[in-house]
């Protein structure tokens, strides 16, 4: 996995260099359109991967510089990040209750809808 995102890494810095001579002096008429295409795609994906990414840069100690590597690495990057805190759930332990139910929360009382339509049926 790691030479997988050395050489990620290694072939990205040629494509934004491509990039950015394009952008200088334009190379030939369809070449030029697609490396800007490609340029615009790769750096949209680099911007959701910001955004995806976007509590571990929190967490990381330089967060500007970690942010500028993953918009020119991308994914290539994400492993040297440190992994997210997650929030520890503490539970509550529920106390029960040894006191009775009241009386008034079992009884129905005369005035409610239920027995209000038993009673208007004819017999």
């Amino acid at each position: 996995m790691k030479l997988l995102t050395t050489l990620g890494r290694l072939l990205a810095v040629p494509f934004w260099l491509g990039v950015l001579v394009n952008l200088i002096t334009p190379f030939a008429a369809p070449f030029a359109l697609l490396l800007d295409l490609a340029g615009a795609a790769v750096l949209g994906v680099h911007l959701l991967h910001l955004w995806a990414c976007h509590e571990r840069l929190l967490a990381s100690p330089r967060p500007t510089r970690d942010r500028l590597l993953v918009l020119l690495f991308g994914a290539f990057y994400l492993d040297a990040l440190p992994a997210p805190v997650l929030a520890t759930v503490v539970e509550q332990p529920v106390q029960a209750s040894c006191e009775p139910a009241s009386e008034t929360s079992i009884e129905a009382t005369a005035d409610s809808p239920a027995e209000r339509v038993v009673d208007s049926i004819p017999a």
